[in-house]
């Protein structure tokens, strides 16, 4: 399926975070992309320091677990043929990029469980 590096994008991960906290509705993330099905019922995200609806989240249809089983079928061969240096050195960046967001992972996360 293609070459690791189709299905793993760091790009414009600068704004992520801030793009997270942005976001009035979280979607699922599907083969690379935030996936806002138009079919799921929604439910409320509140901030428990204040009690008000900081978001809402998107309850996964049927349609959208098999959309992101067969997305992650789809990929794990890519994965798999990936050499592990290679595969450590993309978890390496993952942590990177966590480290990098740090503040703006901890204020989501504040923001939705205190």
């Amino acid at each position: 399926m293609g070459n690791i590096d189709t299905h793993i994008s760091v790009a414009n991960t600068d704004s992520l975070a801030e793009r997270y906290l942005a976001m009035p509705q979280i979607g699922h993330f599907i083969n690379g992309r935030i996936e806002n099905s138009p079919h799921s019922a929604t439910c409320n995200v509140f901030n428990p320091a204040s009690g008000a609806v900081s978001r809402t989240v998107a309850l996964a249809t049927g349609h959208d677990v098999n959309a992101a089983v067969s997305s992650a079928k789809a990929a794990f061969p890519a994965w798999a043929d990936t050499p592990p240096i290679r595969r450590a050195r993309i978890i390496f960046k993952f942590l990177e990029l966590m480290n990098a967001n740090k503040d703006a992972l901890a204020a989501a996360i504040t923001a939705e469980h205190g």
